[in-house]
């Protein structure tokens, strides 16, 4: 049987109830042991308040993945690793204590009834440009970054 070629995706990471420095580093870690995934890098920690919700400010970070997973079975694990870390949806934006968002998945366009790929929102949110371009400046226009200059992000 063939292995899959590896596939670089991106997952942006975000927390605002518990220990939040402690769940981002769980779930690199639990991403990091997920057979067909390698953890190639991840960025700083960045403090945001809620954007369209309620609730304490988040930690955000997003990591670069090297994976032979598809996209809906890597979307399955980000679902399994949130459930993990108690993550519940009351309600659409409520706080969690895990978010795990698939923002990029190689140069796929994926939209089906579980998965949109790009991440419809990605280019509307500083929690996830200045993370990814810290990691991956090419993918992030200046342009980009001046849309969302507005929203306040600050290293942790």
């Amino acid at each position: 049987m063939q292995q899959r070629a590896e596939v670089t995706a991106f997952v942006a990471l975000g927390a605002n109830l518990g220990d939040l420095a402690q769940a981002l580093r769980e779930a690199l870690q639990r991403l990091s042991e997920t057979p067909g995934v390698r953890l190639v890098r991840a960025s700083s920690l960045y403090r945001t308040a809620p954007i369209d919700s309620s609730g304490p400010d988040y930690l955000n970070a997003v990591a670069e993945l090297a994976t032979t997973l598809t996209a809906p079975d890597l979307l399955t694990t980000l679902q399994a690793i949130e459930q993990g870390a108690g993550r519940a949806r009351p309600y659409r934006n409520a706080p969690r204590t895990l978010d795990l968002d698939l923002l990029l998945y190689g140069s796929a366009r994926i939209d089906s009834a579980t998965l949109t790929v790009p991440h419809p929102r990605m280019g509307e949110r500083a929690f996830v440009l200045v993370p990814l371009s810290e990691i991956a400046p090419g993918l992030v226009s200046h342009d980009a970054m001046k849309n969302v200059s507005g929203q306040a992000i600050r290293p942790e």
